[in-house]
């Protein structure tokens, strides 16, 4: 098999949705944690909805209404600046401390992003990592103004790269975008960053379980949905290993 195109999810996969916690926890003290997790399980379930419902907003609203639900359910008062500079946050997300070298390994490949996020939202984000010098790519659902993981939106990766989804192995850390993405019939790789012992070791702890581990039970562990992906990794590092094992 040649895999001639390498498509990552953004959100959770190269970018790491939990860097928001310091600027949560910044704004409101002791709640900064609850806020991040309880914000991204809505933004996920938001675009779920809005693409069941036919009700495209793109994920910049998704983004706003989905942080304004969590602090409004979590009885936390706020003003438009400390709206705006959580929000902002989501522009400037730290990456995975890997990303780059393993994008950087891969440049005799086409590289790019297929993400939810919005054009806008992708674009600052893509430039202030300094991936925007990697990529050949980044490839927004905005263009068929429905969610992944909607068939739909996998369509993109042929229709902007020109490569059949045969000769593409996408990656994702989020297990619902795996199984989309397997659904479809696209090569993929799961980053599996928490593996079921450690969840388990986590819940042992303590007699509570923190918010980042239901989290992290509820958004990181395999779905049941009949699809395994096709290749299992741990980190991001492991794709360039990967990719060139599939030349052999």
């Amino acid at each position: 098999m040649t895999i001639k195109a390498v498509v990552f999810d953004a959100y959770g996969t190269l970018y790491d949705v939990q860097s928001v916690a310091d600027t949560t926890e910044d704004a409101f003290p002791g709640y900064g944690e609850i806020i991040t997790q309880v914000w991204r399980i809505k933004q996920l379930e938001y675009t779920w909805l809005r693409s069941l419902m036919r009700h495209y907003q793109d994920f910049a609203v998704v983004t706003r209404d989905s942080l304004a639900y969590t602090l409004r359910s979590l009885g936390l008062q706020y003003d438009d600046d400390t709206f705006a500079r959580i929000i902002d946050k989501y522009l400037h997300l730290d990456l995975y401390p890997d990303a780059l070298a393993a994008l950087s390994a891969m440049k005799d490949r086409k590289l790019a992003i297929l993400s939810n996020g919005s054009p806008d939202m992708l674009g600052a984000l893509v430039r202030n990592s300094g991936l925007d010098r990697l990529l050949d790519a980044v490839i927004s659902v905005d263009a068929r103004k429905i969610f992944k993981p909607s068939p739909e939106a996998y369509t993109l990766i042929e229709e902007v790269l020109h490569v059949p989804p045969a000769e593409v192995l996408f990656i994702s850390a989020n297990p619902w975008d795996a199984c989309g993405a397997k659904a479809f019939g696209l090569n993929v790789a799961w980053i599996e960053r928490v593996t079921p012992e450690a969840m388990a070791l986590a819940c042992v702890k303590s007699d509570l379980v923190a918010p980042l581990t239901m989290f992290k039970a509820i958004r990181t562990q395999m779905d049941e949905l009949g699809l395994e992906p096709d290749h299992r990794i741990h980190a991001l590092s492991e794709l360039p290993d990967l990719v060139a094992a599939q030349e052999s």
